[in-house]
């Protein structure tokens, strides 16, 4: 299956991308980060190898990539209408492929959404599957304000250093989308500790959407439009979302892969996280060779821990936490 199609959800137009070797498998959603990011463009360039255990349903959510229009208002962009839209996609992808239940897996922004959802409507999935785990975000982006400060002190890197200082995240100063999506974001990727170990800067991601052949002209341009209207409305409840307190326990199996040198969604906080939850299995999987995107990164790792946990619903012993 290579399928690209629209569907009404809550009232409104969004695309998705269906993607399998065999319909027959299990089925997956995959919720993208950001929020307002898409991630099909970084599938076809970093292939995950998904496809062949999964049919995987890469949706792109309201106000991003494929799913954005003028016509979309703030009103709607709230956490709760993206958990309603992701509960009406999976009741979609149950009745078109006959399933009872689908897996959920949830990359950075899309990680937090995914435990909202499951915690919301268990019934629907096998397990949850998070990467890249968001938990407790404000705290995450002080750990690694105060390591790039610190590492750039040690490489003498004077640009950074004055770049770094106007924000004074440190001390409990906003943390701003300028911030985020400016000096964190050059810092993070100088550093390797930012979407991947090997991204050396954010033209990298604009160049995989533009060359990406499933988009038409119109909407390449009309990502970085979505990207940013996301993420204005969505970024204070990324930030702002404590999952260790409002979280405590999930009623499905939970798998957390973490990039050891991850600090976009710390790796610290998303240990916490998954050691402080309850759920009926749980595995924490560090990644060595990855910062935020294992998926992309380290795939083949992945998918033996999807074929050999994950489906066989377990979790290896050094795994559990």
């Amino acid at each position: 299956m290579n399928e690209k199609l629209f569907i009404e959800i809550n009232g409104s137009k969004q695309g998705m991308f269906l993607r399998s070797e065999n319909t027959e498998n299990p089925v997956l959603l995959y919720l993208h980060g950001g929020a307002g990011s898409p991630e099909i463009a970084f599938a076809e360039k970093y292939p995950t190898g998904l496809e062949k255990l999964f049919t995987v349903c890469w949706w792109e959510q309201r106000g991003s990539g494929i799913s954005y229009n003028r016509k979309i208002t703030p009103k709607e962009m709230t956490l709760e209408q993206l958990v309603s839209d992701t509960i009406e996609v999976t009741n979609y992808l149950r009745n078109r492929f006959g399933k009872e239940k689908i897996y959920l897996m949830g990359h950075s922004w899309g990680s937090l959404l995914g435990v909202i959802t499951v915690k919301q409507q268990p019934e629907f999935f096998h397990a949850y599957i998070g990467i890249g785990q968001v938990a407790q975000q404000e705290r995450s982006e002080r750990l690694a304000y105060t390591y790039m400060l610190e590492e750039f002190c040690k490489s003498n890197d004077k640009k950074m250093i004055r770049q770094l200082k106007k924000f004074p995240i440190e001390t409990g100063g906003d943390i701003s989308i300028k911030y985020l999506a400016g000096v964190r974001s050059e810092g993070m990727n100088k550093l390797g500790i930012g979407v991947m170990r090997s991204m050396a800067s954010m033209l990298d991601f604009v160049a995989i959407v533009l060359r990406y052949k499933g988009y038409t002209l119109s909407e390449k341009f009309k990502f970085p439009q979505g990207s940013s209207f996301s993420l204005k409305y969505l970024c204070d409840s990324m930030i702002q979302m404590d999952l260790i307190e409002q979280v405590p326990c999930l009623q499905v199996p939970v798998y957390i892969f973490q990039g050891r040198y991850d600090y976009q969604a710390s790796y610290v906080v998303a240990k916490d996280f998954a050691t402080a939850l309850k759920a009926p299995i749980k595995g924490f999987y560090t990644f060595e060779n990855s910062a935020h995107s294992p998926c992309f990164e380290e795939p083949e790792k992945m998918c033996n821990i999807l074929r050999v946990d994950v489906l066989q619903n377990q979790v290896s012993l050094s795994d559990k936490i």
